[in-house]
């Protein structure tokens, strides 16, 4: 149950992709998707600044980075066909699951990040690319690593931009999870995924 729930992105890929979401109540509905990843950075930059309490990160997560997120349609996509097997109350369970999943990975990870030697790049997205759009952006540290490219597959389907899947260096978070999924809906049915999110968030609420 361990291997199947861990997933191929590195806890530092994965906090990059959830560090530089779109954050925070000012962005407006018509703001261009680029637009919010340029204006996020300095005020992520200061939460991580601030905040290293395991219980404020958290609830920095859940208030700022969890919004903007599409969680029904990203647990969707990452448990793909046996979706429509499952029941109402099942799909719940694996939005809920797979949300805190997220969140909780998202808080390890920024309690041991540092702010000062991230910088972000992004690439402009057109003005007639329609609802559905991919912003590209590169993360640099100064210490001389290669950049990180982390893409943000967004819709804006009731006048918000939402995220509904990161993809870093090209490896879709999603897809990386519906193969871990498809693996234990197989051995275990969807009952069995559940229970694995389940234990799996346990652990990394109760770690550190």
């Amino acid at each position: 149950m361990k291997a199947i729930l861990k997933p191929l992105l590195s806890p530092l890929s994965l906090l990059l992709s959830l560090l530089l979401a779109f954050t925070g109540p000012s962005f407006a509905a018509a703001a261009s998707p680029d637009e919010q990843v340029k204006a996020t950075v300095n005020e992520v930059l200061g939460v991580l600044r601030e905040h290293k309490d395991k219980r404020a990160l958290r609830q920095v997560a859940e208030q700022k980075v969890a919004p903007q997120f599409d969680f029904q349609e990203m647990t969707k996509l990452a448990v793909g066909r046996s979706w429509s097997q499952a029941t109402p109350e099942q799909q719940k369970a694996l939005e809920t699951n797979f949300r805190a999943l997220l969140i909780n990975t998202y808080t390890n990870a920024l309690s041991q990040a540092s702010a000062d030697d991230k910088a972000l790049e992004v690439q402009p997205v057109p003005a007639n690319a329609g609802n559905d759009v991919t912003v590209k952006t590169r993360v640099r540290a100064s210490s001389g690593k290669q950049p990180i490219a982390i893409d943000y597959r967004m819709s804006n389907s009731s006048g918000a931009w939402k995220v509904y899947d990161v993809a870093v260096e090209n490896l879709s978070l999603v897809t990386t999870y519906r193969t871990s999924f498809a693996e234990e809906i197989q051995r275990n049915g969807i009952d069995g995924l559940i229970k694995s999110l389940q234990a799996k968030n346990q652990s990394l609420a109760s770690a550190g």
